[in-house]
């Protein structure tokens, strides 16, 4: 039942990633003013980032809860790092580091103070979501071959 419910929670949050990558804010720039769109897409990052943050520590817990039940059935002890560890903990750092990390510096740089360009910050937030996403989805993967 755990490791369903593993594959169904990291294949809703790989959809609801990918849903807000490629649908929801490009839409939002499309048919909004720039300045609402951001606003828009703001929004929309800070609701992914909290949902983000419940659905990986959620993973990491379900996780450790298999772990733990397969060692005992096999009489073994616990292995405590695993892809299905590791992933949801890597996307928990991309998490932390992608919005609570650069956004506010990314408002520092909008505002013409800061260490860096908006630009340069834009990109390195970029980057962490799509490692984000690939470490999600990788995760579901991973998760409904264990569940069949």
């Amino acid at each position: 039942m755990f490791a369903r419910l593993q594959a169904l929670l990291a294949a809703l949050w790989g959809g609801f990633l990918l849903c807000v990558a490629l649908a929801a804010a490009p839409s939002a720039f499309a048919v909004l003013p720039r300045a609402d769109a951001g606003l828009f897409v703001g929004r929309l990052f800070a609701v992914e980032a909290q949902a983000s943050l419940v659905a990986a520590v959620i993973l990491m817990l379900l996780e450790r809860r298999l772990a733990r039940d397969a060692a005992e059935a096999a009489g073994a002890t616990v292995d405590v790092f695993s892809a299905r560890l590791l992933l949801p903990a890597m996307a928990l750092f991309c998490t932390i580091a992608g919005y609570y990390g650069l956004q506010p510096l990314m408002a520092d740089a909008k505002a013409g103070v800061g260490v860096a360009s908006f630009g340069a910050l834009h990109g390195a937030s970029l980057a962490l979501f799509g490692v984000k996403g690939l470490a999600v989805l990788a995760l579901a993967w991973i998760s409904q071959r264990r569940s069949s």
